[in-house]
């Protein structure tokens, strides 16, 4: 049976490369979707005279949570053979299908990795997720029962976050992690835990948007294979040509938080340059698998990894190789986008909550490795975390309390006994 079509923006659409969306075919059975668009698992709406997001109300009065039971921008409606890549971008039906289209394409790779159904944290109390644009939030959340989509109005006009791919999959990766992990208890609950929030937000991100054949054909054209150049990749929600959030390519390291920590984004990039660091390797692996790359090119990268010879030593070679080769580094990078993923989504299953911290991941991480290969992939997984201090040093505590933009002070965190 064919799956319906969408068309979706892999990175924002005022950076240049990505001006105009890519058509994607989502495992949703084409004729199946309502309007919304909607399914028996999820429906996207556009309110109208939505005046606050979901949560406690700015005088702690109130507490708005879904469904919302007013009005409605009118919904998109699939075509006659029940496809949605007929709407063009610039109104609010592309927008709501944009968003539906996002989350399912990002689900079915997830539950492809997970090899199941990943069930909504909201499930035994809500008959679907909603999917909530709201124009006049500066932010986006996942939360029990909904994720709600603002925008962007800090560099130059307003962008929607329904329109950005790696924001609706980086909150749904917060909701799959509550589903499968579950929500701290607060009177037991580690920085860690936070930072491995993030994380892995990011990472649902990151692996989710190299599912686009555009951007990994783009990535390795501009690249060469080289992936520490700085990069479509690397960049997590984007928000315009030379800033983004946070990079996954970084070099900071556990160390750095032995004395205490403020933001848990900030204490997160040492476990997501691990995992970005053990991708790169596993694309090396694959590389020399395929015969793209000479074992002593592979070997020099990792002598010259964090020296300043790196550039100018290894894109030449890489440059060479992949000139001789594109189509051996196209499937070496695919081959670990899918390791890492399937990894991550293992080491997901088998986590525990409770006095979580960075060591857990990398352990679980290692004895899913075993499960897959036997071993074969250890020595690279664990130089890496060793190299973050993943280990070795002990997080701090928390220095300050957790200020407004924390994501982990938010909605995200409200169950229904809150």
């Amino acid at each position: 049976m064919e799956g319906t079509r969408f068309k979706l923006f892999p990175q924002p659409q005022f950076l240049d490369s990505y001006a105009e969306p890519e058509t994607v075919v989502v495992s949703s059975v084409a004729g199946s979707l309502g309007p919304g668009p909607s399914d028996d698992r999820m429906y996207t709406i556009f309110p109208i005279g939505k005046k606050q997001p979901y949560g406690i109300s700015p005088d702690g009065s109130d507490v708005q949570a879904p469904p919302w039971s007013g009005d409605v921008e009118a919904p998109a409606v699939p075509d006659a053979d029940g496809h949605f890549d007929y709407l063009e971008p610039g109104t609010p039906q592309f927008e709501t299908a944009h968003l539906f289209g996002t989350v399912r394409f990002v689900m079915d790779i997830w539950e492809d990795y997970f090899g199941r159904v990943i069930p909504w944290q909201s499930d035994k109390t809500h008959d679907r997720l909603e999917l909530t644009i709201l124009p006049s939030l500066e932010n986006a959340y996942s939360g029990y029962g909904f994720i709600e989509m603002g925008g962007d109005r800090k560099n130059g006009g307003y962008k929607p976050f329904s329109l950005n791919f790696d924001v609706i999959a980086h909150e749904l990766g917060h909701a799959i992690i509550y589903s499968e992990v579950g929500v701290p208890d607060p009177q037991n609950v580690t920085g860690e835990y936070f930072g491995f929030h993030e994380s892995a937000a990011d990472l649902v991100a990151l692996v989710s948007s190299l599912h686009f054949n555009s951007l990994v054909d783009l990535l390795l054209e501009n690249t060469r294979g080289n992936l520490y150049m700085l990069n479509a990749v690397n960049r997590i929600a984007e928000l315009s040509d030379n800033k983004q959030i946070r990079i996954a390519a970084n070099d900071k390291r556990l160390g750095e938080f032995a004395k205490g920590w403020v933001k848990e984004h900030h204490l997160s990039q040492p476990l997501t340059g691990a995992f970005f660091d053990i991708l790169v390797d596993l694309f090396h692996e694959m590389l020399l698998d395929y015969g793209a790359i000479s074992p002593e090119m592979e070997d020099l990268s990792d002598q010259l990894l964090a020296t300043s010879e790196y550039a100018p030593v290894m894109q030449e070679l890489f440059d060479d190789a992949y000139a001789a080769h594109p189509e051996k580094f196209k499937m070496a990078l695919l081959d670990a986008r899918d390791i890492l993923g399937t990894y991550l989504a293992d080491t997901w299953q088998k986590i525990n909550r409770r006095d979580l911290n960075f060591v857990d991941v990398a352990e679980i991480f290692l004895e899913v490795d075993q499960e897959h290969t036997g071993g074969r992939f250890e020595r690279l997984i664990r130089g890496n975390f060793d190299l973050r201090d993943i280990g070795f040093v002990e997080v701090g505590p928390q220095l300050e309390p957790l200020g407004k933009d924390s994501h982990a002070n938010s909605v995200r965190t409200m169950v229904p006994m809150d």
